[in-house]
């Protein structure tokens, strides 16, 4: 039975208008990033703002990092008059985007020579309204669909995502260079329009009444309690595999870029290989990714994520062997980038299994926040390693975290696959209880 249903599933989900949503969310929810960081800093440059106070902007960062903090209020309250109108989760959505727009108007309204306060409060605004977005498209992702579609909602919300930084990368300086930068920014704020249109035509996904929702103090604590309780013990080394899962990725990948630059490839190489043909290849090991998790199951998918993405970090020790070779360069990045697209989908589909009902914005807001604090952390350190021992050993080294990857795979395994099972019997009673709830 369950062969079955995954046979249909690839059809299901290539036909799936949820999954095609998922890339103007990711649109609306990649548009915000650059534009609070490195776009924003060529403007702060540009109108004569010191490297030390651009260099101090980049704290309004942390809210990415910290949106698990005030994501139990998006699980627990409802947003006044757009709950009733659009449900909770798109509710949400659209208040966030709208916010997100106000922020975007009010840099363009703003001038950093004479009212840097003004840029400053507004980029502040655009990142914690962009984090609250995140958090709620993926409590809407989780909830609007089954676990074996989360990677192709992973691959195409990456897509989106990928289309946006184009956007507010290059095509905002583009702007600020032809016309001007207040242009940009609120051509970039009518942008938002694109995720906000997706969340007014998305489905209405309302899994807990209200009657069952908790008080805020509940909303805080109850997320965590939940997992001890449905996990118990295995929840230590589910935690430790969510933590170390892309560690080679985030680790490796500092010392990336200066590895091309030591071996003496120019600028344009770099940019036309990793910035333009890597990208690509990226999405389409995230799709690939995806239509694993339809035809082999999620814990299958995740093995050979952990795999692929921590070994492919030996293409970059032989490229650092072998010196300036294009045709070496290319190899290397499309194996890694195809496969950190492809651990990528597979661990957002791990993350969102995880979750429960009503606690899907918090919970995942949480494992986001764990799986990429430990690469941020001992990232900083890759580059004494270098300095120490040279390339070939640091991407070495990094390859070998996949050892304790897999073992920690085998660990879960069973409540991997116990979820899995879980999640489609939830899924084949569903349509049951909604004719009998009609």
């Amino acid at each position: 039975m369950t062969e079955t249903r995954r046979r249909l599933s690839l059809r299901d989900v290539l036909t799936d208008g949820r999954i095609a949503l998922m890339l103007p969310l990711g649109f609306s929810s990649g548009l915000p990033f650059l534009l609070v960081f490195s776009t924003l800093s060529a403007w702060l440059r540009e109108a004569g703002i010191s490297r030390t106070e651009i260099g101090m902007l980049s704290w309004v960062a942390l809210a990415y990092s910290l949106k698990f903090l005030w994501a139990p209020i998006v699980d627990r309250y409802d947003v006044p008059i757009l709950a009733q109108l659009l449900g909770r989760r798109r509710g949400w959505m659209v208040l966030a985007q709208l916010t997100t727009a106000i922020g975007l108007v009010g840099i363009a309204m703003s001038d950093p020579a004479t009212s840097l306060g003004l840029t400053i409060a507004s980029a502040l605004l655009v990142a914690f309204a962009s984090a609250t977005q995140d958090v709620v498209i993926d409590g809407w992702r989780i909830d609007a669909t089954s676990t074996d579609r989360q990677g192709m909602m992973a691959a195409s919300l990456q897509l989106g995502y990928r289309l946006s930084l184009i956007c507010a990368g290059a095509g905002a300086l583009y702007m600020a260079e032809f016309v001007n930068w207040r242009s940009a920014y609120l051509a970039m704020a009518g942008l938002m329009s694109v995720g906000l249109i997706a969340a007014l035509i998305a489905p209405r996904v309302d899994l807990v009444p209200a009657a069952k929702r908790l008080s805020f103090g509940g909303a805080i604590v109850e997320p965590l309690t939940d997992l001890f309780r449905r996990k118990g013990m295995i929840l230590v080394p589910i935690l430790l595999l969510v933590a170390c899962f892309r560690l080679p990725d985030f680790v490796a990948g500092v010392m990336a870029n200066p590895l091309y630059i030591d071996l003496g490839f120019s600028k344009a190489d770099i940019a036309n290989v990793s910035k333009l043909y890597g990208v690509w290849i990226g999405i389409a090991g995230a799709f690939a990714g995806g239509i694993a998790l339809t035809r082999i199951g999620l814990w299958w998918t995740l093995l050979i994520g952990a795999v692929v993405a921590a070994s492919s970090n030996l293409m970059f020790a032989w490229l650092a062997n072998e010196g300036a070779r294009l045709d070496l360069l290319v190899l290397s990045i499309s194996i890694d980038n195809f496969a950190s697209g492809f651990a990528g989908s597979a661990l957002v589909a791990y993350m969102s299994g995880l979750t429960a009902p009503g606690f899907a914005a918090t919970q995942y807001a949480l494992l986001s926040s764990l799986y990429a604090l430990p690469g941020k952390l001992i990232g900083g350190s890759s580059g004494a390693v270098v300095d120490a021992y040279g390339y070939p050993v640091l991407f070495t080294a990094t390859a070998a975290i996949g050892i304790p990857l897999v073992v920690l795979c085998f660990i879960v395994r069973r409540d991997t696959m116990k979820t899995e099972h879980e999640r489609d019997a939830a899924d084949a009673a569903a349509p049951v209880e909604a004719a009998t709830r009609a």
